[in-house]
């Protein structure tokens, strides 16, 4: 059995951010050996992230906040808010624009290894 607190998130090195604009709190990562990693994300109020996870499939629960998600190809828009749900399934590009502050609950597969940060495609390098 795993049990972490946000404390020992952050003594173990798994904590990243970015002050005043987002972070993330690694909880489960490769090294757990459940095959995924589990986040607890922060996106401040009127922040623009544009991603595209190439390496990886993410799955996010918003949890408290409201966004609007763009898949780019698409050229399709969602207002999202808590308890709503997106999973980028395709490895699909997206803009996430957080209308008020978001605390989103992240599903990564396959697990990162945690210290990962976005390259200049929005993307993560491949484990």
């Amino acid at each position: 059995m795993i049990v972490r607190s946000i404390s020992d998130v952050k003594a173990s090195g798994g904590f990243a951010e970015q002050v005043g604009h987002w972070s993330s709190a690694r909880y489960l990562l490769q090294a757990d050996g459940v095959g995924f990693t589990l986040t607890m994300t922060t996106v401040a109020a009127g922040q623009r992230l544009e991603l595209e996870y190439q390496n990886h499939i993410e799955a996010n629960l918003i949890i408290e906040g409201s966004a609007r998600l763009t898949d780019v190809d698409a050229d399709r828009s969602y207002e999202l808010g808590a308890g709503d749900m997106y999973a980028l399934d395709k490895n699909d590009r997206h803009i996430l624009e957080a209308l008020s502050g978001l605390k989103i609950v992240c599903v990564f597969s396959p697990a990162l290894i945690g210290h990962e940060t976005h390259d200049s495609n929005g993307s993560y390098p491949a484990a």
